[in-house]
């Protein structure tokens, strides 16, 4: 399983995946959730691919061979159009129309021999970035080629196993958090996944693309043994802790002194 989280802030974007990729209870490796693109120097984009190993990494390859084919052509008699690439389209949506075909043309390509054998072949991303002149922009591309747009109102996408670390999200997330703070937060979503779900785990990938930068600020891999990881792990849990223990009696308990709360029992 994967957890992938983008967040859509005024002050640009935060993409944050987990690596940890498993076939089973005695299968587990990681690869990279994240991928990075900057074709030219007027964009970038970064994609978080969930779902099918199989079909994310040939989504991903396709796209780079359309780039290289973008920038040194191959005379073809069948192809006598161009056709689109993260290099030559003018609006983020068409790049999100873009990688929503691929993923539905692989899908179409192996998905009867995989569901034959009991897989599934679908696969999903998130794709943010922003081509000059245009806004920043966060999108959900679903298994069957369509996306949604993250908006000021809705500024969290998620894909894979989403409902752990959506929590923190619903109570903390909103367009002005600073890209610091958003990177906290997506930490912080994929910590608390990982607690509850042993096929979620470092390491961790975090970008931070501030607007109109057109290329990440800050690039993140935190392993499992990380300093900072431990202590974003250790902090939140102790908070979360503190908060429960500081709730208000109920008014039967008027004149019971309040609990303390106990020590940290176990791993944080």
């Amino acid at each position: 399983m994967t957890y992938c989280v983008g967040l859509y802030l005024n002050d640009g974007l935060v993409m944050a995946s987990d690596s940890r990729t498993n076939a089973g209870v005695d299968y587990i490796s990681s690869y990279s959730k994240l991928h990075l693109f900057q074709p030219a120097p007027d964009r970038y984009f970064i994609l978080l691919a969930a779902g099918n190993l199989a079909t994310t990494q040939e989504v991903l390859n396709r796209i780079r061979r359309d780039l290289d084919q973008a920038v040194d052509p191959k005379p073809s008699p069948f192809q006598l159009v161009p056709g689109p690439t993260l290099l030559n389209v003018n609006y983020l949506f068409e790049a999100a129309t873009y990688v929503g075909q691929l993923v539905v043309a692989v899908q179409n390509e192996h998905g009867p021999a995989l569901r034959q054998a009991g897989a599934a072949p679908e696969a999903s991303f998130i794709l943010g970035g922003q081509i000059a002149g245009q806004p920043h922009g966060l999108f959900l591309i679903y298994p069957q080629g369509n996306a949604i747009a993250a908006t000021p109102e809705t500024p969290c996408l998620q894909i894979g196993e989403s409902k752990y670390g959506k929590p923190a999200l619903d109570h903390i997330a909103h367009p002005g958090l600073s890209l610091a703070d958003g990177a906290r937060l997506c930490l912080v979503s994929l910590v608390g996944t990982a607690r509850s779900n042993l096929t979620v785990g470092p390491p961790f990938e975090v970008a931070l693309c501030p607007r109109d930068q057109l290329a990440p600020a800050q690039r993140l891999r935190l392993d499992e043994d990380s300093p900072e990881l431990a202590v974003i792990r250790q902090s939140w849990n102790e908070s979360l802790r503190q908060a429960f223990y500081a709730l208000p009696h109920f008014s039967w308990e008027q004149g019971a002194q309040p609990p303390v709360a106990p020590a940290a029992i176990g791993p944080s």
